[in-house]
């Protein structure tokens, strides 16, 4: 059993959880996950990991409640315990020594997944521009943390609610055509946002690295349901990746993929709130 230690409510639907899991923490890196289940009868998801202490054996997760697993998850409190906690997954992100400037780009609840590349590439003296955007103010997470460890933050809405309106390529754009020079990209969040982003950066000829976070179930490479295609062959987010190179991936196929449970997801739903 892993006991959640601290529960934060981050925005509206999204939750951080701290999690006593020493074992995991003592080997997690930035860019990698765990798969956990809430009680013995759930289904496996995944999660990135948003932040670790080796120190204090726990680690960090995101999420948002948008589906049947994490709405229950987001039912628990501290105290309370997850049945299984299993990691740290897939491949540590893995960044250059000679990388000196890099603008990592978090599109909504992918700030969460952008902000420990970021805070990495911080610690190794990296200029880090931060760009995150959101649907509107109030949506707005880790804004102080992401600031914390980046020279500039961006944060853009959709809406302007918070008097920048636009999208995180329309503020790379600017970065770029401003001259910034840049040695990289990352780029993390809904796979529209990633596809555009790398679509951006192809034009410049700026290197661009990207998370994938397809369905997942045993998350070691056996059950090939996170299937993606890259560079023309077919590889695996969870033992591949997650991080692969934004100019390589087909983008279309893998937003194909992404929809082909979406009825089933809505009747999970439907019955854990009680809808008929």
């Amino acid at each position: 059993m892993f006991k959640i230690l601290k529960k934060r409510t981050l925005s509206e639907q999204v939750k951080l959880m701290v999690i006593d899991a020493p074992l995991i923490a003592k080997k997690a890196e930035a860019g990698q996950f765990i798969i956990l289940r809430v009680n013995e009868k759930g289904e496996r998801i995944p999660l990135t990991i948003a932040d670790y202490d080796r120190s204090a054996g726990t680690v960090t997760i995101i999420f948002q409640e948008v589906g049947k697993t994490t709405m229950l998850l987001g039912t628990l409190n501290e105290g309370d315990s997850l049945a299984d906690v299993v990691g740290p997954l897939g491949n540590a992100s893995h960044f250059d020594s000679n990388i000196k400037k890099a603008a990592v780009i978090g599109g909504g609840l992918g700030s969460a997944i952008a902000y420990p590349q970021a805070k990495k590439l911080h610690a190794m003296g990296v200029d880090v521009t931060s760009i995150v955007g959101f649907r509107n103010k109030e949506l707005i997470i880790l804004e102080d943390e992401i600031r914390a460890v980046s020279k500039k933050l961006i944060v853009t809405t959709d809406d302007g609610s918070n008097g920048n309106k636009g999208f995180v390529t329309d503020a790379l754009k600017q970065e770029i055509e401003s001259g910034e020079k840049f040695d990289l990209v990352i780029a993390i969040g809904p796979l529209i946002m990633m596809k555009f982003v790398s679509k951006l950066t192809k034009e410049y000829g700026i290197k661009t690295m990207i998370s994938m976070n397809p369905v997942m179930i045993d998350g070691t490479g056996m059950c090939g349901v996170c299937r993606v295609t890259v560079a023309g062959k077919t590889k695996f987010a969870c033992i591949d990746g997650p991080d692969f190179d934004g100019h390589e991936v087909d983008f279309d196929e893998a937003m194909r993929r992404q929809t082909m449970y979406k009825k089933h997801e809505e009747e999970s739903c439907n019955l854990f709130k009680g809808v008929r």
